[in-house]
């Protein structure tokens, strides 16, 4: 009897694997559940907005709220880049995060902020880092447990291995406009791209990065906001002429929407070379760096 239910625990395990594989790093709601029990270290962030966390979250959930990982705009003159990786290791380590700790992030539902704090915890050098979305019918099916209270768990340390292969800098932008193996994504509105000017609904926008293409974040996720399949996400890539080998680097305005994408391609399209313009557009813009509409 033990034998017939090591095996069936075998073969439970090796399906999940291999739907790991297909999706990266992006879980669903029951594959989050199996995981939950067969994980001794795991730790569940929350990357919405205080608020929101206080009002429900997954139990044993602690909050990120991605702002708080962000430079102030007084320290460099814009808003939305990233901290030093010191700064960020002390945050995560207050908050109760390992970089051996097997991470799940989930936010609102929208995918913005834990594709952030995903992008994040890669270019810090976690290795197991998985984004789970937050889709309440699917949630309730895999009856995932809610609570308002606040998690509080035990300060931890935060190693720091930089994966710099994950970010572009100013510099590497600049130098890489005219390349044809570099494809710079703009994952903003259409309206911000074409720097169409609404000042009152704080779109400020003078236009986009030389050579950029646009492909709006909502782009690569379906009806629900769940990351597309992968057959959709092809279509996509062969509508805009995207080849494996080349270097993919996102920007949107302070990159938060361009992480969606970064994910997207990372996982699905499983492409090796995927980068983040952390500064983004906010940042060549105070810079006075060209633009066009």
């Amino acid at each position: 009897m033990k034998i017939k239910y090591f095996i069936k625990a075998i073969i439970i395990l090796f399906l999940f694997a291999t739907n790991m594989i297909a999706q990266g790093d992006i879980i669903t709601a029951k594959e989050y559940k199996a995981l939950k029990k067969s994980t001794d270290n795991l730790t569940i962030i929350d990357a919405s907005k205080t608020k929101l966390y206080k009002k429900a979250h997954l139990k044993g959930a602690i909050n990120v709220p991605y702002k708080i990982l962000n430079r102030k705009k007084e320290e460099v003159g814009f808003k939305g880049l990233l901290k030093s990786p010191d700064e960020l290791a002390k945050i995560f380590g207050e908050k109760g995060v390992s970089n051996n700790d097997y991470i799940v992030v989930y936010d609102e539902g929208s995918q913005k902020y834990s594709s952030r704090v995903y992008w994040v915890l890669k270019y810090l050098g976690v290795r197991d880092v998985k984004i789970l979305h937050k889709e309440n019918s699917s949630w309730r099916k895999a009856r995932l447990p809610l609570t308002s209270a606040i998690t509080k768990k035990d300060v931890k340390d935060f190693a720091i291995n930089v994966d710099n292969t994950v970010l572009a800098t100013i510099d590497d932008v600049e130098s890489n406009l005219k390349n044809e193996d570099v494809v710079l994504i703009d994952a903003r509105g259409e309206e911000e791209y074409s720097g169409v000017m609404h000042e009152k609904k704080n779109k400020y926008s003078k236009g986009h990065i030389p050579g950029a293409i646009h492909i709006g974040f909502i782009e690569v996720l379906d009806k629900d906001k769940s990351f597309k399949s992968i057959e959709e996400m092809q279509k996509l890539a062969d509508a805009n002429g995207f080849k494996p080998e080349k270097t993919y680097i996102v920007y949107c305005k302070t990159g938060v929407k361009a992480s969606v994408i970064f994910v997207a391609l990372k996982n699905i399209l499983n492409y090796k070379d995927v980068k983040l313009y952390d500064g983004a557009y906010l940042e060549w813009e105070f810079k006075g760096k060209p633009l066009e509409k």
